[in-house]
């Protein structure tokens, strides 16, 4: 397992050399043209947002630009220095992040937690839980603390601080820029290389973060974080010769530790080779019983093999084990998925229908919200998946803790889902909407959970109108999604691009990922004659 796993947010990079203010609104305003009629069709609509896709994709280069931009001085130390007048805090502090690099997800918020016990001003530890922690409510008072601290630290711990709560508030420029200033600061501090570089994963920020962590390595060759995360992004490329040299060096390096068999049983399960996955996961529950993402890992194998019935057995343990109340609403969620895979959709209901009602009682928003989402994913009928996803959008206006990072990215796959749903239902007025309420988030933010849902809807609506050439162009910035490339496959096939076609139809048959859309969209695929 990677820690990017656990949070997801939102990477972009700030360049020096391009005017971001003037181009952004040059784009800003050629999306707004398309909203001068409002009579328009969602076809027509589209046409015109096709004319403003290349200073899009512009723009999003120059963010993923990996540059600093400030050109701060360099700290004093090689490391980040942390304030704190305890030296058990400080301890405390640094045993989180080895935890935090070993994988131990709950293990390191307790750690942080007993530090602000010992020193309640220990900034960077409030920060860490707010990052970390799965209780809202928790989240939202450590924030907010680490906001109050942060004017009497150091100014690498004030950008380490800024760079967490900028995100989690919805301002992924300002959080990016202050994470760049960091390591800008600090460019020999390998655990901060890593805590960036693994952060920038967690949205598919791959060519950045491979940089980062090869920069890490340089520093120590040895460095057991990084290898673990670069033979991720190696098996993302389907590089799996690559990614199983490293594994083999990662479980070399830490042999009495259980997120190296984690890792290497993840990447097998990747590349297809489900029994070295189940190996790999069971010899990490060996080390520590108690690691139960292997336990998960278990689960969502032989999920993936076709066996839902021990998949679901695996998945109990899981949920009986779970360290956390937001894990166990995950791990309900995965094993909702095992009746879609079985298409008893009437036992899948049942479940995720707990699951929310759960969620709702618990105060977990994000998750009730998630469990109504996945339900409207699998529904045959359009207006049952609309109910659903109204429900789902209540969910994250229950209560305030929930972070804007994470209730926006929520709402793009909502609002993707709605203009899909509403779309192929006829509700031509209620697809626009969506899709006009998509691309004003996705115009003024560069989270990538966002830019895909707006080009993964657009491409799609684009489909249902044979227009494949434009489609395409938005097919292709949300390549990871099976319902994408399903779509890319076929937008291929009628462009005549054959080697495109084929490189999609053979990732799309290869996808071994335990996810509602893998679990609608792949098995149907691999059970269909390819295209060529």
């Amino acid at each position: 397992m990677s820690a990017f796993a656990n949070k997801s947010v939102s990477p972009a990079t700030l360049p020096d050399v391009v005017s971001l203010p003037s181009l952004g609104h040059a784009v800003t305003a050629m999306l707004r043209c398309s909203h001068n009629s409002p009579k328009a069709s969602v076809a027509e609509t589209l046409m015109r947002r096709s004319i403003c896709a290349v200073l899009i994709l512009i723009l999003g280069v120059c963010f993923a630009a990996p540059v600093y931009a400030h050109h701060l001085k360099q700290g004093g130390t090689t490391s980040l220095p942390v304030t704190t007048s305890s030296a058990q805090a400080r301890a405390l502090y640094e045993k989180g992040m080895q935890d935090y690099e070993n994988l131990y997800l709950e293990r390191c918020n307790d750690d942080w937690r007993a530090a602000v016990k010992q020193d309640p001003n220990l900034a960077v530890a409030w920060a860490w839980i707010a990052f970390n922690s799965s209780d809202p409510k928790e989240v939202s008072a450590a924030r907010e603390k680490a906001k109050a601290l942060a004017p009497k630290l150091t100014p690498g711990e004030q950008l380490m601080i800024a760079w967490i709560v900028k995100v989690q508030e919805g301002d992924f420029i300002g959080g990016i820029s202050a994470m760049n200033d960091m390591l800008e600061m600090y460019p020999k501090d390998k655990h901060l290389l890593y805590l960036a570089g693994n952060w920038l994963m967690g949205e598919n920020g791959d060519e950045q973060a491979q940089k980062i962590m090869e920069k890490a390595l340089a520093i120590d060759k040895n460095f057991p974080a990084a290898l673990n995360d670069l033979a991720y992004l190696d098996a993302r490329n389907r590089q799996f010769a690559k990614a199983f040299a490293a594994m083999d060096r990662y479980v070399a390096m830490l042999p009495k530790e259980p997120n190296p068999q984690d890792s290497y049983g993840e990447l097998l399960r990747m590349a297809g080779n489900f029994e070295g996955s189940l190996q790999h996961y069971r010899a990490a529950l060996k080390i520590d019983p108690d690691f139960v993402t292997s336990q998960v890992g278990l689960g969502d194998t032989y999920a993936l093999m076709g066996n839902q019935e021990q998949a679901r057995i695996e998945y109990d343990k899981a949920i009986r084990y779970a360290h956390n109340e937001a894990d166990r609403l995950t791990y309900s969620m995965q094993k909702g998925m095992t009746w879609v895979r079985d298409g008893k959709f009437a036992e899948a209901d049942k479940l995720f229908l707990e699951v929310a009602e759960t969620a709702h009682a618990k105060e977990q928003d994000l998750q009730e919200a998630q469990a109504y989402r996945h339900m409207a994913e699998y529904q045959a009928d359009d207006k049952a998946a609309l109910r659903s996803l109204q429900s789902a959008e209540e969910s994250l206006d229950h209560r305030s803790a929930i972070s804007q990072s994470d209730k926006t990215e929520e709402l793009s796959r909502i609002l993707r889902n709605r203009t899909v749903r509403a779309a192929h239902a006829g509700d031509a007025a209620l697809a626009d909407k969506s899709l006009k309420q998509l691309e004003a988030m996705a115009s003024g933010s560069r989270n990538r959970v966002i830019q895909s849902s707006y080009n993964g809807a657009a491409g799609t609506l684009l489909m249902d109108q044979k227009k494949f050439n434009e489609a395409i162009t938005y097919l292709e910035e949300d390549q990871d999604n099976p319902f994408t490339m399903e779509l890319l496959v076929q937008a291929y096939y009628q462009t005549s691009q054959s080697d495109k076609l084929a490189e999609a139809e053979a990732k799309l048959r290869s996808t071994n990922v335990p996810t509602m859309e893998q679990a609608l969209v792949v098995p149907a695929a691999r059970l269909r004659r390819p295209e060529i």
